[in-house]
Order: C-alpha cells, then structure tokens, then sequence
C-alpha cells in the first residue's frame, strides 16, 4: 500500500473504533462468555463451576423446554406469514400516488415507534371482556365472546396482532422495493392490456421477493426471541407464563431460568440452543429461496 493508503486506513479505522469496540464488547464477547457458561453452573454469584454438557442433558430431560419450543414456533408460524403480508399492504398504500401520501406515511409507520409496554397494556384495555372497546363491539354485533388474554386459545393470536402494529418498518423497506421498480414494465405491461392484479403478481411480486426474502429471515429471528409482549401480558396472570402456560415462550423461559431460579449456566445453554435453532432455520429459508427468489441480475 502507498503511504495515502495507509493513512486513510489508519484514518478509516480511528473513525470506526466506537463500533468496533462497542461490536467486540457487546456482541463477540458475550456470545464467547454465553458458550462458556454453558458448561457451567453457575448463579449469578461466586465462581462458575465446570460440569461439561450436563446442562444440555438437563435440557433433554426438562418438559419445560419441548412446551416452550413448540409455542414460540406457533407463535412464529402465524406471525411471519402475516407479518409480510401487513407489510406489503402497507408500502403499496404508501406507494399511491396521492397528495397526502406523505402523510398517510408518517400514520402507517408512528405504531411502529410505540413501546412494547404501551402496546401490551392498551390491548389489555382494548380487549378486557367487561369494559373493553372491542368486547362491546362484539357484543352490539352479537359475536361470539372471545377471552383474547384469559383463554389460552387466543393468547398468541393477541400476540400475533400485536406485532403487527411493528410492520411499518418492514413497510418502508418493501416501499423502498417498490419504488426501485423501472416504469416503464408497468407502461408495456398496460399497452398489453394487463390489468392491476396482473401486474401485480407477474411485475412487482417477482421483483420484492428478495425483500421478502429478507423479512422472513428477520421475522424468523424476531419471532424466536419474542419475549417483551409475552412476558407483559403474561404478567397479568401471576404466574408468568400465561393461561395453560401458553405464553411460556422459549425466551421467557431463558429469562425465568436466569434471573428467577439464579441459574446463568443453564440459560446459557437454552440460549446456545436458540442460536443453532435460528441458524438452522435462516439457512433452511435461504436454500428455499434460490427456488423463487429472482434478483435483478438474473
């Protein structure tokens, strides 16, 4: 390298240490220490004690760890799917050509800046079966009553729609998608008389599916880690996880294992395992994708 080279590199790099050290410190490192402690057990306090892969055995043998695997892969299945389809409606409502679209905008993203708290406790109210605004709603239209907190069948459903109050930022992304597609295959695609369902799936679902593709992965590790709005409305129940135990998500889990029975080892074996699930699923989804994803470049 030239001596400008170098020092635009030396430059380059004294500008990016506040990230570098902050990614060493608080994602490289803790993944390392979360491996170690795996294989210990440990409480929180004193010194860790070596016991190998006895906590991974433990895990086979914990009927905790099947119950809270299977609700987070409920919770998964239902929240992706419609997670990217809310998304999609959105960025093509924000994709119209009108006046006030600026606007309209700024309303579709703000519910997706709200705190998980204030979510989880405005469905709360939203829902609660004396005075709730949706349960007279059912009542005036004469409904069947629906328990969307208090009947373990609902719970994660109440979950599910609750999430989709965070699909604005997935929105702006496939609006970003959107508005990187060429006119001009929408003009030849009208001089040949399509119409706009047409256009729709042979012009503009083929060209977001790398976007798509992108927010099943992003959905697939936010759905695995789902924790705060099950945790919150789990709270109301006393005993934390939920009517029937159906909000015991496996992140719930880690954090009731951790901070609730002092068992940091344990938990980082739980979490270990959550990051092989993850991966094993993130690259299920991108071997899948080379069947319908289509790239530009293609």
């Amino acid at each position: 390298m030239t001596r400008t080279t170098k020092r635009n590199l030396r430059n380059g790099l004294i500008f990016i240490s506040p990230w570098i050290i902050g990614f060493i410190c608080l994602q490289i490192y803790p993944i390392f220490y979360s491996l170690y402690l795996s294989t210990t057990d440990y409480s929180g306090f004193g010194l860790a004690i070596n016991i190998g892969l006895g906590n991974f055995r433990e895990m086979i043998r914990d009927t905790f760890v099947p119950q809270a695997i299977i609700n987070t892969l409920i919770y998964t299945a239902m929240a992706v799917p419609l997670g990217v389809l809310v998304a999609i409606c959105l960025a093509l409502a924000m994709h119209q050509s009108v006046r006030e679209v600026t606007v309209y905008r700024a309303i579709l993203y703000l519910p997706s800046i709200l705190p998980a708290f204030a979510l989880v406790f405005i469905w709360i109210l939203f829902t609660n079966p004396m005075y709730g605004l949706l349960s007279v709603l059912f009542r005036v239209l004469h409904l069947p009553f629906v328990d969307w907190v208090g009947d373990p069948n609902w719970t994660k459903p109440s979950l599910v729609i609750l999430a989709q109050y965070g699909a604005g930022n997935a929105a702006l992304i496939f609006l970003a998608s959107l508005r990187s597609i060429p006119r001009d295959l929408y003009e030849s695609a009208d001089i040949d008389g399509a119409g706009v369902f047409r256009q729709f799936f042979h012009i503009t679902l083929p060209l977001i599916t790398p976007v798509i593709l992108y927010d099943i992965v992003w959905g697939l590790s936010a759905g695995l880690q789902a924790f705060s709005q099950a945790y919150l409305m789990a709270g109301v129940s006393n005993n934390m996880v939920g009517p029937g135990n159906s909000l015991l998500f496996y992140v719930v889990y880690i954090y009731k294992t951790a901070f609730n029975y002092s068992r940091m080892g344990y938990a980082a074996a739980l979490s270990v395992f959550l990051f092989l699930i993850a991966v094993a699923m993130a690259l299920a989804v991108f071997f899948w994708g080379r069947s319908w994803v289509h790239y530009e470049n293609e």
